[in-house]
């Protein structure tokens, strides 16, 4: 019994210290204010215009800025309009499977594992490819007519483009104070890393969606994107770890925003909130991604929910709503990770996955 006791104290403090490490980081206050303007101009300019709805959806393509490298100012600003035609792309496949039902899965699938491909064999760093398949999965849940679609997906696609004028103005400030970055060589893409990992993380969100629409849940898009923010970790610990912080954060960050929808929100408080949010996150997530869940948690359900608020019931169905689905979410990516970086799993269900592959594509 002494022996179990003392393991389990053991297990305690290793917990606590994963969960209380706060990482260094070099990060400098512009970034988290630029990214601030890039997803809270839209709304601002939505809000003069009386219409929230169409700025809430340009600020999705404002994330778009969270991809900006520290590169030389043309790899950067390369790197962040093909980010760009990807964020809008995928928003706009996300659309089209809403008029078609039964595909809204299996495009959500197909979205996942490519996006996953691509942002794996560039060695894109985190996010990578959390928010393109978080628009395609916003955009497959958006109820509008069919002739709307052309408006916005151009919304989304002048918000990715404010996101670059933006990272534009940015990195001419910061080069003249920091030298970028050297352009790091492609590493040689291997069939395990690039196609067996996204694969399997695109079965998974196609499943955690499945199991969503199952349980009818109103926003079954909460559900993968939760799951793929799990399942990305580089390691089983890195994976459990973060689904305990996004379980912790989302918590506490559920009792913040059921807070911030309880206030007299109106068309201009909301873009400022978000601001504020934004310019916390990013100065935080980079140093305690649990720290920086509390204020991810209200700023997704305002970007997803603002134009809509006081329309669907009250604010504390909504954050117990979104509280389950990320235990739903994250509960999954976590069965996901333990599958996706076991050395049985692997070796089985990747063997079967090569016979798909021809011989002159394998490495």
């Amino acid at each position: 019994m002494a022996l179990i006791w003392h393991r389990l104290q053991k297990l305690v403090r290793e917990e606590l210290r994963h969960l209380t490490t706060i990482q260094a980081s070099d990060r400098a206050w512009q970034m988290p204010l630029a990214a601030a303007l890039a997803t809270g101009l839209p709304v601002l300019i939505g809000a003069y215009f009386n219409r929230l709805d169409y700025g809430l959806v340009s600020s999705l393509g404002g994330l778009t800025f969270l991809y900006l490298p520290s590169t030389p100012l043309h790899h950067r600003m390369i790197f962040l309009m093909a980010c760009a035609f990807g964020m809008t792309t995928c928003y706009a496949l996300g659309m089209i499977s809403h008029f078609f039902p039964v595909a809204m899965m299996p495009m959500l699938v197909f979205i996942s594992i490519l996006v996953t491909m691509i942002t794996r064999f560039y060695r894109l760093a985190p996010p990578g490819s959390l928010f393109f398949i978080m628009a395609a999965a916003i955009g497959a849940y958006t109820p509008v007519a069919p002739l709307q679609l052309p408006l916005m997906v151009g919304l989304i696609a002048m918000g990715s483009a404010l996101a670059c004028l933006i990272g534009f103005i940015y990195s001419v400030y910061m080069l003249r104070t920091r030298s970028p970055k050297p352009v790091e060589p492609l590493h040689a893409p291997t069939f395990d890393f690039v196609v067996f990992d996204s694969v399997i993380i695109g079965a998974c969100v196609g499943i955690s969606l499945f199991v969503a629409q199952a349980l009818q849940l109103e926003k079954a898009y909460w559900v993968p994107i939760s799951c793929l923010a799990v399942i990305q970790g580089a390691s089983l610990r890195a994976v459990w770890n973060r689904q305990v912080q996004r379980i912790l954060g989302t918590t506490i960050g559920l009792l913040l925003a059921w807070a911030l929808l309880t206030l007299p929100l109106n068309q201009w408080n909301i873009p400022v909130m978000m601001m504020m949010l934004t310019f916390i996150i990013e100065t935080t997530v980079v140093r305690h991604y649990a720290f920086a869940a509390i204020f991810i948690t209200p700023l997704t359900i305002l970007l997803a929910e603002a134009a809509t608020l006081g329309r669907h019931g009250s604010a504390a169905a909504l954050v117990q709503a979104r509280f389950f689905d990320t235990l739903l979410g994250c509960f999954i990516g976590f069965v996901g990770g333990v599958c996706l970086h076991s050395p049985w799993f692997r070796e089985r269900v990747g063997r079967q996955l090569r016979r798909l592959i021809p011989l002159r594509l394998r490495s």
